[in-house]
């Protein structure tokens, strides 16, 4: 068969579109088996991609940090406009984390390569990954009381540290010489780097074997593809406008809550995601520049389980001002950058629970997660050390089962905590526990996933940052008469005290001895909790995932006397009695 640059054989085609995301999975592997830091290879807080000269995207690897290659397009851009097409060569390798551009907060290090096959430039190959400190207040996650970004850190951007293969020893030495754990980050960035010239070696493969013009026509058909398939799923939708609003704890000096306000328009197979209703850019650092949020809204609602490229977003248009704080305008505090992203993605999955009512589930955690900060001298080695950890919450109730517990939110792909036995090991600390929230998941037909409960003691002195996540004021909410979940929260008892006190610290210093509890919220509950199942009551009573207590007052199930076996005959009455005392509080 004759190939042309308007035809492809299947065979070729499907090799191609697999292929691309093997590469960014391949990335993946050489990231986690040679990177310094538990942030990575342990709770994978990263992504690995390929993008074209264009900046659109390839691929990138499964389980990848979504919120985290949402943007890489722009980096890839705003390089090429910096340097031009012809300013790459073979063996350069470009670093940022600049908000200008992208703007997350600075421990988000980008690490591109160019891709050359036959001497052309193809393609870039991108990983993001989060380093525990780039100086300044960024050790762990303890720059949340930055007022700008020069107070958060250092700022690099679009920085050739090789050129040509040749390190720029100057460039390096800056970097080195601004961050406290310099064996770590730069470790990871020589990990990062790994792993995208083995994508650069890949490529070129690739390219070589099926030629130039063959390999780009299978990319335009991919893409033409995944947008028909997106297309499609939209089609089947009822043309109309559909909104929903939260709120996110706020900082008192920002007169309050952060609005979140979706509207949804459907036109026949095109979509809109209006956020322009949203709060402006906060002086908290909880602003950020990004279209994450409805990206991954937008997937979840198209084609969750297919692999991601640009096709997948080529139907959704996206309103969003420059001034919101989604879109602030640099030098905006972005170091909370992600605290709010879950949620709006909550949010904008709301508005459209009216035309999706099986499939839309009540609010989850609603944040990236609960994180432990603790930070400090080992004195027995005289080594700085960094105790980072991702903690999980609940997911919400679905119109056909309970929500996950202890998972981490939708935004961040495979994301997961710190194995106890590994903090322990490497840090000075205890974990005494890790378990799962009663009573945190909100009550309903289906029943929101469980929270965390993590207490940490601090073996050597040291600092805490323990803060709002944003739901201490502001529950996951509860659909079709489900209950909100419980909120999070924070707490800290001193070695000389008895009780836990909630705080709202940022690198606190404490004594040995200290005890933290990292409180993560459960999710919402799905339908009428009066009409869920008894045998799953009294299963999740069995289980201590539910107490006695609250199975009788939101259940409305009662058990026999001294036993776990439900009272048939008791539990209609009082779910009976219930449902009056609800119907007489409505009026």
């Amino acid at each position: 068969m004759t190939m042309t640059p308007k035809s492809i054989d299947v065979v070729t085609l499907e090799v191609i579109r697999s292929v691309l995301p093997a590469i960014a999975d391949e990335m993946s592997h050489v990231l986690l088996r040679t990177s310094y830091n538990m942030m990575i290879y342990e709770v994978r807080d990263y992504c690995c991609s390929l993008l074209d000269v264009g900046g659109r995207l390839l691929a990138q690897n499964t389980g990848g940090v979504s919120h985290f290659v949402a943007d890489l397009g722009v980096v890839i851009r705003d390089g090429v406009a910096r340097y031009g097409a012809a300013g790459f060569e073979p063996g350069d390798v470009v670093i940022t984390n600049h908000q200008r551009v992208a703007g997350q907060h600075l421990n988000n290090i980008v690490v591109y390569t160019p891709c050359f096959a036959a001497g052309e430039l193809v393609a870039f190959a991108a990983t993001r990954a989060h380093w525990i400190d780039v100086g300044g207040l960024s050790t762990g996650f303890s720059a949340v009381n930055a007022s700008d970004p020069w107070m958060e850190g250092l700022q690099l951007d679009q920085i050739k540290l090789w050129t040509a293969g040749r390190l720029d020893d100057t460039a390096w030495r800056i970097v080195r010489d601004n961050i406290r754990h310099p064996e770590s980050s730069l470790g990871d960035l020589t990990s990062q780097t790994a792993a995208c010239r083995l994508a650069g070696r890949r490529i070129d493969e690739v390219v070589g074997r099926y030629g130039r013009e063959v390999v780009e026509r299978a990319v335009e058909v991919v893409f033409d593809q995944t947008e028909a398939r997106c297309r499609a799923v939209v089609a089947g939708l009822p043309d109309g406008v559909y909104e929903a609003e939260s709120l996110f704890g706020g900082h008192p000096v920002d007169d309050g809550p952060v609005v979140i306000k979706a509207i949804v328009t459907i036109a026949g197979s095109d979509l809109t995601i209006d956020l322009t209703q949203c709060s402006p850019q906060r002086r908290q650092p909880i602003n950020a520049r990004t279209l994450a949020a409805p990206l991954i809204a937008y997937k979840a609602i198209t084609a969750p389980r297919d692999p991601v490229n640009e096709g997948a977003f080529r139907a959704l248009t996206v309103r969003i001002q420059e001034g919101n704080y989604m879109m602030a305008r640099f030098p905006a505090p972005m170091a909370s950058w992600g605290r709010t992203l879950p949620s709006v993605v909550d949010t904008i999955l709301s508005a459209l629970a009216p035309i999706l009512p099986d499939r839309i589930p009540a609010a989850h955690l609603g944040v990236l997660g609960g994180t432990v900060v603790f930070f400090g001298v080992d004195p027995e080695t005289g080594r700085r050390f960094v105790t980072q950890s991702i903690e999980g919450g609940g997911w919400g109730g679905r119109p056909y089962e309970d929500g996950e517990s202890a998972s981490v939110s939708v935004c961040q792909g495979d994301v997961h905590n710190a194995p106890v036995e590994k903090m322990e090991l490497r840090w000075p600390l205890v974990v005494n526990r890790r378990a799962l929230r009663v009573d945190s998941g909100g009550a309903g037909r289906f029943r929101g996933g469980l929270g965390l409960d993590v207490e940490v003691e601090g073996l050597v002195a040291g600092s805490w940052t323990l803060g709002d996540t944003g739901r201490h004021r502001y529950p996951p909410w509860g659909v079709h008469g489900g209950s909100p979940g419980m909120p999070s929260d924070s707490l800290l008892r001193l070695p000389t005290e008895t009780a836990f006190t909630q705080v709202d610290l940022v690198r606190h210093e404490v004594p040995a001895g200290a005890t933290a509890v990292i409180v993560t919220a459960g999710g919402g509950g799905w339908g009428d909790p009066l009409e869920r199942d008894l045998a799953r009551v009294a299963d999740d009573v069995r289980e201590g995932y539910v107490s006695v207590d609250a199975a009788r007052d939101q259940y409305g199930v009662v058990f026999t006397r001294g036993t776990l076996d439900v009272d048939v005959q008791a539990t209609a009455a009082r779910r009976a009695d219930l449902a009056r005392r609800r119907t007489a509080g409505d009026r």
